[in-house]
């Protein structure tokens, strides 16, 4: 980053006003002390000097991705075939695969603890079926698939890394193993997803692109099936390289899925679908979240405003949402809207609001701009672990 800056004629005082963030943070941040520097600050910066944010992440690796719980571990373990199910009885398809679906619709409702204690048997149960399966493994690798897509998720969300990358793989291997491209356009949704959580931003949109191209749909006979995996294909794409300070490719991408959010005409999705709902209005939630990412914040609301409350996004996508319609306030100083949203996601998702650090951030903002905190401010920072 010195370097770009010196390009610039810029000295670390002048960068930090143009990006709009602290002096201190841009010597840290230039001296290697914040490798754990939000990806939406990084942007920022990149923008002021003119660069791609990649330029600034560089090979930059996340600590939240080594794996240290003894739980994950044991899930990864039997992901490598390290741990066997031997002795145990053979699992049915039909048994199996109503465990997978109602391990999605744990994902889906927030139940992250109760879904962590049934990926271990799920995964010594899909290896089981495929080995036993054997001549005949295309359904076994089906379910396996899917198996591996809901640890994949769950990983991912909960910031492991590592088991998130061998997962993903795995499914990606099955999926495409058995023939089905929809199936495996699901897996790299989740993929880029991850990626983008690491801020490998070139490699998320490259992705996106690859399988978007892939399957793209004729839109004149395609299934919704089909064209909610290719929109959300483009979502990720779009969500990449905003990130990455390509704001006409994000419209671009945008563009597009919106174009097929409209020939689905609502909200499509079902608990067995790892890409979960796809229509206008998941659409139009993630432009929201670009205009945050481009610094918008009045236009992020008028466009939520938009959004029909009819809608049925899954609570993940509405959650995030919520957190951009949060920042927004704050950005525009409406502090006591944006604590009225983190209270209601703590209500309605209170296993996943902690694992996000977007939340925690604009609950940082907003106690460290009161000179004494309320009950409520209190309450929230404990539940989140925010130290105040």
């Amino acid at each position: 980053m010195a370097a770009a800056r010196k390009r610039r004629g810029l000295t670390q005082s002048e960068l930090a006003s143009l990006a709009g963030v602290s002096l201190s943070l841009i010597r840290k941040i230039e001296q290697g002390e914040r490798p754990d520097t939000r990806l939406e600050t990084l942007r920022k910066i990149a923008k002021s000097l003119g660069v791609a944010t990649t330029t600034l992440i560089g090979e930059r690796q996340s600590v939240a991705g080594s794996v240290t719980d003894p739980q994950w571990q044991q899930v990864m373990r039997a992901m490598t075939g390290q741990d066997d199910a031997t002795g145990d009885p053979l699992p049915t398809t039909g048994g199996l695969d109503s465990a997978v679906t109602a391990a999605v619709r744990l994902y889906h409702l927030d139940n992250y603890r109760e879904l962590a204690t049934v990926l271990l048997p799920l995964v010594t149960e899909a290896n089981a079926l495929v080995a036993a399966q054997e001549d005949e493994a295309s359904t076994a690798l089906a379910l396996r698939a899917r198996v591996m897509q809901v640890v994949g998720s769950l990983a991912t969300q909960t910031r492991h890394f590592k088991a998130s990358e061998l997962a993903l793989g795995i499914a990606l291997r099955d999926a495409q193993d058995t023939g089905d491209d929809i199936e495996a356009a699901s897996a790299v949704i989740t993929q880029c997803w991850l990626l983008l959580r690491q801020g490998k931003l070139d490699e998320a949109r490259e992705l996106a692109t690859l399988w978007a191209d892939r399957i793209e749909p004729r839109m004149s006979r395609a299934t919704d099936r089909e064209v909610a995996a290719w929109g959300w294909l483009l979502l990720r794409g779009s969500a990449a390289a905003i990130r990455d300070n390509r704001a006409s490719e994000a419209e671009d991408f945008m563009r597009l899925a919106l174009a097929g959010a409209v020939r689905i005409g609502r909200e499509h999705g079902s608990y067995h679908e790892y890409f979960t709902t796809f229509g206008p209005a998941t659409v139009q939630m993630k432009n929201v979240e670009n205009a945050i990412i481009d610094a918008n914040p009045a236009k992020a609301l008028r466009l939520a405003q938009q959004i029909p409350q009819a809608a049925n996004p899954t609570s993940d996508n509405l959650n995030r949402h919520l957190l951009d319609v949060a920042y927004a306030h704050v950005q525009l100083r409406q502090y006591g809207q944006a604590l009225e949203l983190l209270s209601r996601i703590r209500w309605d998702a209170p296993e996943w609001l902690p694992h996000q650090r977007y939340a925690h951030d604009i609950l940082a903002t907003i106690t460290g701009k009161r000179r004494t905190l309320t009950d409520e401010m209190r309450d929230l920072a404990d539940f989140m672990g925010l130290d105040l």
